[in-house]
């Protein structure tokens, strides 16, 4: 069993940056592959990153080149860095934990986190 809480969400404006952390508890958190989606506003669900337990990342198209997925497995973190932020990044960030290594599919993933307000203006 895996918990998971974000937290660093806010109001920016574009071009502003953040950093999202998602801690997890659970002995076996290094053993998870994890991930950030968002959903905006009467849109689906989406993928945004996501990171191996060896460390491995891969991105949306969206978002590649202006954020940064990490974890550190000691501490049972993992963070998002978003720079150059744009209005339609605006969306509940949610941090996900799954058995499934470097998947972009959130039924892939078993554990989500509540989710964090991420809203950006122009």
């Amino acid at each position: 069993q895996v918990q998971l809480a974000e937290s660093g969400g806010g109001l920016v404006q574009a071009g502003d940056s953040l950093r999202l952390s998602c801690v997890g508890t659970g002995r076996t958190f290094g053993a998870y592959g994890m991930a950030w989606f968002r959903q905006a506003p009467g849109k689906e669900r989406e993928f945004v990153a996501t990171i191996t337990w060896g460390g491995s990342t891969s991105y949306a198209g969206s978002v590649k080149g202006r954020f940064t997925i990490s974890r550190d497995n000691f501490k049972n973190t993992v963070t998002l860095q978003m720079n150059s932020l744009k209005p339609e990044d605006t969306a509940v960030y949610y941090c996900a934990a799954g058995k499934v290594m470097g998947s972009g599919l959130s039924s892939s993933y078993t554990y989500w986190g509540q989710g964090t307000q991420v809203t950006v203006s122009s």
